[in-house]
């Protein structure tokens, strides 16, 4: 492959049956180059970190999307182009593996757009810009799940179930939890929304050996409210 590949491997067995792509948020438009120090970047390290240990195999590549700008501008879609570069390359590093796309905020919107990559097993929003109209027919065969955070007041929950509801009719299963008392930045109840993120990414590339974290009622209505208990 020749040219600036935007993927950067945290983990990477020698053998990778299935991959996790992670991606941060951004900012709705801005020129300016994207550093693995901003914030949006920084955000998304104790959610690596969690991933990797809920992963019940060792088999599992994880790596993280570089973008090369910060904003999604406009139709350009920049983090939505450079999130398929990403696969791509990924494709070529470690084969045609199942790979859940885990974005938060814009990274959500850029992992809903490059839903219909090949590898594309799965994707988890965390606290998604899903834009009213957002396309959901590349999530066809794909799974989806969003969560939200109750107090989310940057990007709406309403909009993420319109997406969601939206895309029961393509995906193979989509389904949304909102994250009681939780914030944009996923720091309000952390702990559980690493948790809850490690679960369900783990249910999604092994079913039969990862229990779904989520109730049922989170496939089959918009959403479900999705509480803490004993030490979380």
């Amino acid at each position: 492959m020749t040219g600036h590949v935007p993927l950067t491997v945290r983990r990477h067995p020698s053998r990778p049956r299935a991959a996790v792509l992670v991606l941060h948020g951004g900012q709705a438009t801005s020129e300016r180059p994207a550093r693995p120090w901003q914030l949006a970047a920084l955000r998304m390290d104790p959610v690596v970190r969690a991933v990797t240990t809920a992963l019940p195999h060792q088999d599992v590549l994880v790596a993280q999307v570089r973008y090369r700008l910060r904003g999604w501008n406009g139709e350009r879609a920049d983090p939505a182009r450079d999130t398929l570069r990403a696969l791509d390359g990924l494709a070529e590093l470690a084969g045609p593996v199942p790979t859940v796309l885990l974005g938060h905020s814009m990274g959500g919107r850029a992992a809903l757009h490059a839903a219909g990559h090949p590898l594309v097993h799965g994707v988890v929003a965390l606290a998604p810009w899903w834009p009213p109209g957002e396309p959901v027919e590349q999530t066809a065969d794909r799974h989806v799940v969003v969560l939200h955070g109750e107090r989310d007041r940057v990007t709406s929950p309403t909009e993420s179930a319109d997406a969601v509801r939206r895309a029961r009719d393509k995906a193979a299963r989509a389904g949304m939890a909102v994250i009681a008392d939780g914030d944009h930045a996923m720091l309000r109840r952390h702990r559980f929304w690493h948790h809850t993120i490690g679960a369900v990414v783990a249910h999604l590339l092994d079913p039969s050996g990862a229990p779904d974290p989520l109730p049922e009622a989170c496939y089959r209505n918009s959403f479900a409210v999705h509480r803490p208990s004993g030490r979380w």
